[in-house]
């Protein structure tokens, strides 16, 4: 539905969560989970999925990735087996560590960390913003003044987002730029032309072989060997 790139992206990022889940027995993103729980809770609370669409996300990070990168950060997830412990998770929770590897993933993926935290950060700013803004009490009459109260709200977001949003808060934002999907590149093109052609050739060559194995199997029915002959003298004559 949302292209070949973003299928497979899609894909390796599930095969990430099920290694994940396999190693401490919990899936990723529980915390929501149990956002959602309580806000049920609460009488007249409002939940709200504030985080930018998944099929934007995979198409700008795909689009700003060369091939060579998008053939390495692939191929380091299909080949994940690195073992992760409940200890490992708490260290994560650490703010210098946690900084130590976002630092590490912008120097080997810069492109990536912008579309997929940096720019998420200002989104997610921006719906945290627009749902804290006060809310205006109904009037009795149109001469009765305004009155707001202030909103209510609790957003739970990822420990990687935190330093975004902090720094984000008092910022401008306009999220139509970080919205928009651009054209794909040459490169992409060529790519998709290539695996469609491989997947139509491979289809193409695997019919003509079943079909050339079912004619000679048909062939060497004694039935078929009869009418042949048949056909030969009547022909002969």
């Amino acid at each position: 539905q949302n292209g070949v790139m973003s299928g497979l992206m899609q894909m390796l990022l599930l095969k990430v969560s099920a290694h994940i889940t396999e190693q401490l027995g919990m899936a990723p993103g529980g915390e929501f989970r149990e956002a959602f729980k309580e806000a049920s809770k609460v009488p007249f609370c409002k939940f709200h999925l504030g985080d930018r669409p998944i099929p934007v996300t995979f198409k700008r990070a795909i689009a700003a990735l060369s091939f060579w990168q998008k053939v390495k950060l692939a191929w380091g997830l299909c080949f994940l087996s690195d073992p992760i412990s409940k200890d490992d998770v708490e260290k994560c929770k650490q703010k210098d560590l946690l900084e130590q590897m976002m630092a590490e993933m912008i120097g080997e993926f810069p492109d990536l960390h912008r579309t997929i935290v940096s720019e998420r950060d200002i989104y997610l700013t921006y719906m945290l913003k627009q749902a804290a803004k006060q809310i205006e009490l109904p009037r009795a009459s149109e001469t009765e003044p305004r009155r707001y109260i202030p909103a209510v709200v609790v957003g739970v977001v990822g420990m990687g987002h935190v330093p975004g949003i902090e720094k984000n808060w008092n910022s401008d934002l306009n999220i139509q730029e970080i919205m928009s999907v651009p054209p794909p590149s040459a490169s992409s093109k060529i790519f998709k032309f290539v695996i469609k052609a491989t997947v139509f050739g491979l289809v193409g060559y695997g019919c003509y072989r079943i079909g050339q194995r079912t004619v000679r199997f048909i062939l060497s029915m004694p039935a078929a060997q009869n009418y042949l002959q048949k056909l030969t003298e009547i022909k002969s004559q």
